[in-house]
């Protein structure tokens, strides 16, 4: 995946949808999703229920293509090393851990 504004583009024009049209369906005007598009303006996390619920695709898959692109270019921004993918893996598998860790009560 190019970016989470390719995937909106990609997937709104499957359904042959204009900009204007999706932009109506989503609550969005047509030059910001243009925007939205080709990578200059960011989409609004309080949406992304509603594009899951419009390209009827399960909210997780929504969420995590959401989240990893926003991810990738922050640290393209601070010119991270590649290695940055994997230390986060390792960092979510722990953080994962530890909070299924903290709910046990031992009696």
């Amino acid at each position: 995946m190019a970016s989470f504004g390719h995937y909106i583009k990609t997937e709104r024009e499957k359904r042959e949808w204009t900009q204007t049209e999706f932009g109506a369906k989503i609550g969005i005007n047509t030059s910001a999703i243009s925007r939205i598009e080709n990578g200059s303006q960011k989409f609004s996390k309080s949406k992304l229920k509603k594009l899951s619920e419009l390209f009827q695709t399960d909210i997780q898959i929504v969420t995590d293509l959401f989240f990893a692109d926003k991810f990738a270019r922050e640290s393209f921004k601070y010119k991270c090393s590649e290695s940055i993918f994997k230390v986060a893996e390792e960092t979510a598998f722990y953080i994962k851990n530890e909070n299924s860790t903290q709910g046990k009560l031992e009696l």
